[in-house]
C-alpha cells in the first residue's frame, strides 16, 4: 500500500478535516445510490434470520465496501470490524452516518480485544460486519478469522456484494470499486453459511475456502449483471459441504 501524501497525512491527523471528509463520503454514497437503478436479490436471507431472532456475520470484500451501508438499511444493529489505523478511522466515522458502529482491530492483528467485542455483540443479538481480506489483503482471499468468529459465536456468515455499471477500479491493494452515478447497480446476498463448532483444522480450512468461493462467485455474478462480464478470478471449488459446515436451507 502506498504511503499517504502530505495532504493525506494532514487529513488523517486533523479531526476537523477528517470529519469533513467523512461527511462528504456519506453524501457521495447517498448520491450514487439515488442516481442508479438498483436490483436486489437474496435480501430474504438476512430478513429471515432477523425474524428468527438470530445474529449473523455480514461478509463483504474490502474493495466492495463503499455501497454496503445502503444495502444494510438498518436491518439490525450493526458493528463493523475496522482497522484501528488512521485510515480505518475515516471509514469508521463515515459509516456512523448510516447507523453502523465500529469495532477497532482486525482478524489478523490486535485481534483479541476485537474478538471479545464481536462475540459480545453477537451474543447480545446484534450483527457484525467483516471484510475477510482486510485490512491489507491479499484481495478477495478470505482469512480464517471470519470462520473462527462464526464458529465461536455459533452464528452464520451471510455474504453480500455490490456492482455498478459505471465505476472506477482503483489501483489500490484491494482494487477498490468506486461506484459512479447515473447507471445501474446490483446488490446480491448469499445464502447463510453455518460453521460447525467442532470442526478440526482441516474442516476450518474447508470452511474458509467455502466462504471465499461463495463471495467471489457472488462478485462475478454481480459484475455480470452490471454489464462487466466474468472479469473476476474465482478460486477452485470448496471442499464437500459435510466438512466445511452446513448451509442454511
Amino acid at each position: 500500500m502506498k504511503a499517504p501524501s502530505r495532504w493525506g497525512r494532514r487529513v488523517l491527523r486533523s479531526a476537523r478535516l477528517r470529519h469533513f471528509l467523512c461527511w462528504t463520503i456519506q453524501l457521495y454514497i447517498r448520491f450514487v445510490f439515488l442516481t442508479n437503478r438498483w436490483s436486489i436479490e437474496g435480501a430474504e436471507w438476512p430478513q429471515r434470520l432477523r425474524r428468527e431472532g438470530r445474529s449473523f456475520i455480514l461478509a463483504f470484500w474490502h474493495g466492495r465496501l463503499l455501497m454496503i451501508p445502503m444495502a444494510w438499511q438498518r436491518v439490525a444493529p450493526m458493528h463493523m470490524l475496522i482497522s484501528a489505523h488512521r485510515d480505518g478511522r475515516i471509514i469508521a466515522d463515515a459509516v456512523t452516518y448510516f447507523g453502523v458502529h465500529s469495532i477497532p482491530g482486525s482478524t489478523r492483528r490486535g485481534g483479541l480485544a476485537a474478538l471479545r467485542t464481536m462475540l459480545k455483540r453477537l451474543a447480545e443479538g446484534e450483527c457484525v460486519g467483516i471484510t475477510p481480506d482486510g485490512p491489507r489483503g491479499p484481495p478477495m482471499r478470505a482469512s480464517g478469522g471470519i470462520v473462527n468468529v462464526a464458529r465461536l459465536a455459533q452464528v452464520p456468515i451471510v455474504p453480500i456484494v455490490f456492482a455498478t455499471s459505471r465505476r472506477r477500479v482503483l489501483r489500490s491493494w484491494d482494487r477498490f470499486h468506486l461506484a459512479l452515478p447515473f447507471g445501474r447497480g446490483a446488490f446480491l446476498w448469499g445464502e447463510p453459511i453455518e460453521i460447525d463448532r467442532d470442526l478440526d483444522e482441516a474442516g476450518l480450512e474447508h470452511a474458509r475456502l467455502l466462504v471465499e468461493t461463495r463471495m467471489n462467485a457472488l462478485a462475478a455474478e454481480a459484475d455480470r449483471r452490471a454489464g462487466h462480464g466474468a472479469s473476476l478470478p474465482v478460486p477452485a471449488p470448496a471442499a464437500p459441504m459435510e466438512l466445511a459446515g452446513k448451509e442454511r436451507r
